[in-house]
């Protein structure tokens, strides 16, 4: 089942520092018996520094990291903190071989790339959070964000085969205390923040935790201007030594024009200027709001066994209007045009997700070799509605790309292009064993047996009603191997399972994605430096991807078979006390290998995907002299040019490096500020695309912070 985060209370660092008396040269130094006790690091709670020794999310046991047979990244809160960051993708950038893909025009939670492969699958505390357009996470409830590479189905159930995304929130310390923060940028961004938290009573029994987040304000892009509001609350309550509850909420509100980008039609006379807004004012904003509550509980059996349950319930919804373009990516603009057609619409999305999860966890000796062992059962069911009207489509309500006038009156809405609504329901039980084979030598085995069931009623067309249900086995093998104490090598195979949601322009289901990778790499871990490195080939195979059809761009077309194969390359850790690093490189080689898509043919690069990517974030601070706790850093990436859509008639995005520069500085003890200046050099560049868009990259910006502990 999906990892519960169950948080332990805060236990501070005992430490004992004894002074030694002088003597003189003749007489032995005597020392007197020192003994010191400090925390260790869990998988589910904070970490020092820039390196994670452990993690739960690969394998739903606190695990060290070294010992799994998987290319994992961990991203803690530091730095979270040292970058500024104000959402979950900031943070993610440092990840390593992680992408930005489509963002649903800043509404919903984006699409990232990971070994090639589009990945919608996020978690926060073992619990999927990306069901239907939910906000982007706020930075500011984040512990660590754990990144799986390669198919995690055997564990999850429906997957993506590049990777999986799961996000530690921040969970209560015994220790009171409380954090404000604010956050401003010379693009107009104002943020204020809080995080409290304490025990409730003398022996820490009930300890609680809440997150405050309220921002708004403009941006780069004119006339897009946002406001966002997030509470979450955590409240633990320790029964006894041997159960935990955690009752967990999320609720995210956010207000923000429908803002695709800027148009890359073919025959397009040069690009537009990065803040060229082609919608309207007037159309007001879409209001997205989501809230989700968990209720997990632990509770230890004995020595060797652990048992762990929960239930999450979400809910979301989007409303409201915006204006878009009515040409798609296929017919492009006729030679010397510079006019093309939008249509006003009104959006209604509303879903809903129950989940229920339960696992065992015994630690035992069987057959002479040692077992991790996990059995899990899961239960999902995902509602989805949604109804979009749209004004007249064609040539109606034009504007010009070059010389846009805004203010025009908006079209009556008069078509009704979208109404319908999905159920998806499953049931799933899964085996995993961790098994030490030799004191060197730990392997990884499980499968997951789900029920898909599916059904989708189309309200526009009868006919187009279905259902359908899979059954699906996703299996995993693995194997590590520590060639020394530092030096492991480790190789997998696992599949991943996806039911494709909607149906085609005919009113067809499509058939699930199904996907298959393989995996070989080594893990160093230099203890003397506190310095992790993990390097892995990959090849991945998946089927059924679906893309845009090229005659009608609201629907989608299965595309048949891509591959994707390549290396990378992590390093996160701190090479002194002071000196901290984290970040990555990829080589991807992604294209479709089958297609029966005259617009797609074998060949195509897919969509968003770099060849090569780099990132590297390197900060020091100073611990002594004039300028004790001064920290500076220099963030660098680097993305090679990519295609903007899985196309034989699409656009090239140009190759990309940016540098980044970030200071803080403690003021007292209790004060922190914060200096960020992003895109040092100003760089124009395309971050990610959609269709005939592409989202420009942030220009030169400027960011102060200032937080103050209580």
């Amino acid at each position: 089942m999906r990892r519960l985060v169950v948080p332990l209370l805060a236990l501070p660092a005992l430490a004992c520092h004894n002074a030694f008396a002088s003597t003189d040269n003749d007489t032995p130094l005597a020392l007197e018996e020192m003994q010191i006790t400090a925390p260790s690091e869990r998988a589910d709670g904070p970490m020092d520094g820039y390196r994670a020794s452990r993690s739960a999310s690969a394998t739903r046991t606190d695990t060290p990291i070294h010992e799994i047979p998987q290319s994992i990244s961990v991203v803690p809160a530091q730095v979270v903190q040292d970058i500024g960051a104000v959402r979950l993708e900031d943070a993610l950038d440092y990840a390593g071989g992680v992408e930005r893909g489509n963002n649903f025009g800043g509404q919903g939670l984006t699409e990232f790339l990971i070994r090639g492969f589009t990945s919608q699958e996020f978690y926060r505390n073992g619990f999927a959070v990306n069901r239907g357009y939910p906000n982007m996470p706020d930075a500011s409830t984040i512990e660590r964000i754990e990144v799986l590479r390669g198919p995690a189905a055997m564990l999850y159930g429906r997957s993506d085969p590049g990777g999986t995304f799961n996000i530690v929130s921040k969970q209560p310390q015994a220790e009171r205390r409380t954090v404000l923060g604010s956050q401003v940028n010379s693009e107009g961004l104002r943020r204020g923040t809080l995080d409290t938290t304490g025990a409730l009573d003398q022996q820490a029994a009930f300890t609680y935790r809440l997150n405050l987040v309220a921002e708004g304000g403009d941006s780069f892009r004119d006339d897009v201007e946002s406001e966002r509001y997030n509470v979450a609350p955590v409240l633990r309550w320790q029964l006894n030594e041997d159960t935990a509850v955690t009752l967990e909420g999320d609720y995210l509100h956010n207000r923000h024009p429908l803002d695709r980008g800027v148009t890359r039609y073919s025959n397009q006379q040069g690009k537009l200027p990065r803040d060229r807004f082609l919608g309207e004012e007037a159309a007001g904003k879409l209001t997205n709001e989501n809230a989700s509550t968990q209720l997990r509980i632990e509770h230890l059996l004995n020595d060797s066994w652990t048992l762990r349950g929960g239930v999450q319930y979400l809910d979301g919804k989007i409303y409201g209007g915006a204006v878009e373009n009515n040409s798609n990516a296929y017919t492009g603009l006729p030679a010397g045009a510079s006019t093309i057609g939008r249509n006003y619409n009104e959006r209604w999305l509303n879903w809903n997700d129950v989940n229920a999860q339960a696992n065992a966890e015994g630690n035992f000796d069987l057959g002479g070799f040692a077992h991790t062992l996990l059995v899990g059962v899961e239960y999902d069911k995902f509602n989805y509605n949604s109804l979009i009207i749209r004004s007249d489509g064609g040539g109606a309500y034009p504007i010009d790309l070059y010389n846009p006038v805004h203010g025009q009156p908006l079209p009556a809405l008069t078509r009704t292009t979208t109404h319908d609504a999905e159920t998806l329901e499953s049931y799933a039980f899964y085996l995993q064993d961790q098994i030490a084979l030799t004191e060197r030598l730990k392997a990884q085995v499980g499968a997951r047996i789900e029920r898909f069931e599916q059904s989708y009623v189309d309200k526009l067309n009868a006919g187009g009603n279905w259902d359908q249900a899979h059954n699906a086995v996703t299996p995993r093998f693995g194997l590590i191997y520590d060639l020394t104490d530092e030096l492991a090598v480790f190789a997998n195979t696992s599949r991943s399972f996806k039911p494709n949601r909607g149906a085609d322009r005919f009113g067809n289901a499509f058939d699930p994605e199904k996907g298959v990778a393989h995996e070989v790499g080594i893990k160093y871990d230099m203890a003397d430096h506190d310095l992790s490195l993990t390097a892995a080939l990959f090849h991945i195979v998946k089927e059924n991807v679906l893309t845009s059809d090229p005659l009608d761009s609201t629907r989608s077309i299965a595309a048949g078979e891509v591959r994707s194969r390549g290396f990378d390359i992590n390093v996160a850790g701190n090479i002194t006390p002071q000196w901290r690093v984290i970040g990555g490189y990829a080589y991807v080689d992604a294209e479709v290998t089958e297609s029966t898509s005259t617009t797609m043919p074998v060949g195509s690069r897919l969509a968003n995907v770099p060849r090569h990517s780099f990132n590297l974030l390197d900060t020091y601070e100073f611990d002594s002299g004039a300028l004790a706790g001064l920290g500076l850093g220099i963030g660098l990436k680097y993305v090679s040019e990519r295609q903007g859509q899985t196309s034989n008639n699409t656009f090239d995005m140009d190759g990309y490096g940016l540098v980044d520069l970030l200071a803080y500085y403690p003021l007292t003890e209790n004060v922190r500020l914060n200096l960020n200046l992003n895109n040092v050099f100003d760089k124009h560049y395309e971050e990610r695309a959609w269709n005939v868009w592409s989202y420009p990259g942030e220009p030169r910006t400027l960011q102060a912070g200032i937080s103050v502990s209580l």
